[in-house]
């Protein structure tokens, strides 16, 4: 098992394990000190929020009768095995897509923890343009699988194909 874990891509795995830690200390500091639907003013354009997302990115399905939480759940946990199975097959050294891979799941996690044990996810940072526009609040978890992706994409982008 552990040469699995350093001989492979997942010796990246840290990676998405302290995303996880991150995620939650932020979250269970927020639910403790500031009360649900309320929100603290940090800057013109930033604000602490407590607010709950029952649904995906931009509150998708967050109306649905309850059904979206199991659906989520196991796009986590099967997006997680797919990732984690594709960092067992890379080399040990790092490399753009293990880190992205380790983002990504890390987020997923982070987020799958909240819908398990609140049956919600608990989004805190919300940025905003005056009172005009409210971008979505969004959280620690939410920031790493955005970042694992655009690392995906960029991947994608600078990847040469390997001669056959």
């Amino acid at each position: 098992m552990m040469k699995l874990l350093t001989g492979t891509g997942l010796r990246w795995l840290w990676l998405a394990v302290f995303a996880i830690v991150l995620d939650q200390i932020a979250k269970l500091t927020i639910m403790q000190q500031i009360p649900y639907g309320h929100g603290v003013y940090v800057t013109s354009f930033f604000n602490l929020v407590h607010v709950y997302n029952t649904g995906a990115a931009f509150s998708f399905l967050a109306d649905a009768e309850g059904w979206q939480r199991w659906l989520f759940s196991g796009l986590a946990v099967a997006i997680s095995g797919v990732l984690a199975v594709a960092m067992a097959k890379a080399p040990a050294k790092c490399s753009l897509s293990t880190l992205a891979y380790s983002l990504v799941i890390g987020g997923a996690i982070g987020n799958l923890i909240d819908r398990l044990v609140y049956g919600h996810v608990v989004d805190f940072l919300d940025f905003h343009w005056q009172d005009l526009y409210h971008f979505a609040a969004f959280n620690v978890a939410d920031m790493a699988i955005s970042c694992g992706a655009v690392l995906i994409i960029l991947d994608g982008f600078i990847k040469k194909p390997t001669d056959k």
